[in-house]
């Protein structure tokens, strides 16, 4: 039954929900913390893997400017 592309097609689904929601959780918790977020950098959210949004997260408890979340993802790509 894991196999058959049902199975795979409901499960990408929610693990793409879960995603969502974490990276509507993110920009809310940057938006708070920061303030407004460019659409350049909002873009580039976007684009985070699950694993990525959980990791940032965690990391802007400790961002106090924009700067901060640059760094963080400039990190990211090297």
């Amino acid at each position: 039954m894991r196999e058959s592309v049902i199975y795979q097609e409901i499960l990408q689904e929610g693990r793409e929900k879960g995603r969502q929601s974490e990276l509507r959780l993110v920009m809310r918790q940057l938006t708070r913390r920061l303030g407004t977020v460019t659409p350049e950098l909002q873009s580039q959210i976007q684009e985070l893997s699950l694993a990525q949004l959980e990791d940032l997260g965690e990391a802007l408890l400790d961002f106090t400017t924009e700067a901060d979340l640059v760094n963080w993802l400039n990190r990211l790509g090297s």
